[in-house]
């Protein structure tokens, strides 16, 4: 029992981080039409970000969040505005665009893994906070994870109440179900796709800094998170913000009942579970 619990708690744990990364990406592609294959570039930039707060100014990792997600936002922002805003202006349809921003994005992931590493340096780095053991019905775990647990619940909570009741958020739905009937009336959708593009971005840089107070970081951390947040957005459904949030959840128990197995076999499960949802269930969980 206490076994099973275990297994279950660390893929909670594990998949609040998920669904935090995978909403972000979800926001950018869903409604940005941006997959962004340097998403996980932003995940380093927050957790380095936060380390080198923690160690070098003593900045508490939790108060970094309003330092890391303002800043990780106004990067994604002005990439959008600058990068994407010309390649969509430039694509004579949806397609060529999605096919042309993904390969800047590629081009992206390099550049900003390149000045990260001009930066700090190929090391590994870490810190210790909040490492003391907390007792759950005879399981163990680390404060600094639990901690980390709410902090990502709640900020994916907040963010799709934000998109689902505010006049922004129906802004960002009528851009991601049609944008040309929805600068019809009114809206400024080149502002709403920067807008969603930096949203992604500060949430990636978030769930870097939480990731941080749990796990080491390295400038070459970010296509690992990538790749998963690429297959939690198709377990929850393309362009599906609650589906993003669930599937983060359901691959971070099914990702820690395979570690419990096979440390070495997390990935390998991964990826055989999106070539499975690509062939069976291409909707995903709550995709259309």
């Amino acid at each position: 029992m206490v076994t099973f619990l275990n297994v279950v708690i660390a893929g909670l744990l594990l998949g609040g981080l998920y669904a935090l990364i995978a909403m972000g990406l979800s926001l950018q592609y869903g409604v940005a039409r941006v997959l962004n294959i340097s998403h996980g570039e932003f995940i380093m930039l927050g957790g380095l970000t936060t380390w080198t707060l923690y160690t070098a100014f003593d900045i508490n990792p939790l108060v970094s969040l309003v330092i890391v997600g303002p800043t990780t936002f106004i990067l994604g922002f002005i990439i959008h505005r600058t990068l994407f805003k010309r390649l969509l202006s430039s694509s004579t349809s949806p397609g060529i665009f999605e096919s042309s921003s993904m390969l800047a994005s590629f081009g992206l992931l390099f550049m900003i893994q390149n000045i990260a590493s001009i930066a700090w340096g190929p090391e590994i780095r870490g810190y210790s906070y909040l490492a003391v053991p907390v007792h759950l019905a005879g399981a163990v775990f680390s404060a600094n994870r639990l901690v980390t647990l709410g902090f990502a619940t709640v900020i994916g909570l907040a963010f799709y109440l934000f998109v689902a009741r505010t006049r922004l958020g129906k802004a960002i739905r009528a851009a991601a179900q049609d944008p040309a009937t929805a600068g019809l009336m009114g809206v400024n959708i080149n502002n709403v796709l920067a807008l969603c593009f930096g949203f992604g971005a500060a949430m990636a840089g978030i769930a870097g800094m939480l990731i941080s107070m749990c796990y080491p970081v390295h400038v070459v951390m970010g296509l690992e998170y990538t790749i998963i947040a690429i297959i939690v957005v198709v377990l929850g459904g393309l362009g599906s913000i609650p589906g993003s949030f669930i599937g983060g959840f359901v691959l971070g128990i099914i990702g820690s009942v395979v570690t419990y197995i096979d440390p070495g076999l997390s990935l390998v499960a991964y990826y055989l579970i999106f070539i499975l949802l690509l062939l069976v269930r291409p909707t995903g969980i709550m995709g259309k």
